[in-house]
């Protein structure tokens, strides 16, 4: 067996453990013990954990990247889809968000979708610098708001399963004295997935107020 298949088991692994145990239980330590290896074995590929988080955000990229379609024929539609899968992508994983934010690739991997994005982009009217900016803004507000709905959500560790991680009536009422920030309990965290649409739509109105002039 080389050494990037190696690699590339390592990195399927602690994608597994990250399932299992979430970021906070990602362990050299862990893996090892799933791969039937000591953990110093780890170390010829990864010498820090931040090393394996990076792998394994372009494992995760990659993957994404397969099931993304950009199909129709409007910028803003091209974008509010793409949108939607990147999210739906990072929730396969628990603290996907966090795994994903901040890490570096790897590769190249993601250059060939990333470019096809962007040419989809400039074909149907922005310039290259709008849709290199509407991206990375689009991507932000998904990875921060997937941040914010995993932490937020059922944490396995605590026994919660289902429903909501956050007791929005028991809030509520600690917040008697303070109406509306009782009630903004309720469309902050109350549906999700309304809640991320709401956002992306403002995104995409804000984008194409602000960026379609950009040369």
């Amino acid at each position: 067996m080389g050494n990037r298949l190696d690699r590339d088991q390592v990195v399927r692994t602690a994608l597994l453990v990250l399932n299992e145990e979430g970021l906070e239980g990602l362990t050299l330590r862990r893996i090892a013990k799933d791969l039937n290896v000591q953990a110093p074995a780890l170390y010829w590929h990864f010498k820090h954990k931040r090393d394996l988080l990076d792998a394994m955000a372009t494992e995760m990229m990659r993957r994404m990247s397969e099931g993304f379609v950009n199909e129709p024929a409007d910028w803003r539609e091209v974008l509010t889809e793409t949108q939607r899968a990147f999210r739906g992508a990072l929730l396969r994983y628990r603290d996907g968000g966090k795994v994903f934010s901040g890490t570096r690739f790897t590769d190249t991997s993601y250059a060939p979708p990333m470019e096809a994005h962007l040419r989809r982009l400039v074909g149907l009217g922005l310039t290259p610098r709008a849709a290199t900016r509407a991206t990375f803004t689009a991507n932000c507000y998904t990875v921060g708001y997937v941040i914010e709905e995993q932490a937020m959500g059922p944490d396995p560790g605590r026994g919660e399963s289902d429903g909501h991680g956050y007791d929005l009536e028991a809030r509520a009422r600690r917040l008697a004295d303070y109406p509306l920030t009782a009630e903004a309990g309720f469309e902050l965290f109350g549906d999700p997935d309304a809640g991320y649409e709401a956002g992306l739509r403002a995104i995409v109105a804000g984008i194409e107020a602000t960026l379609t002039t950009v040369g």
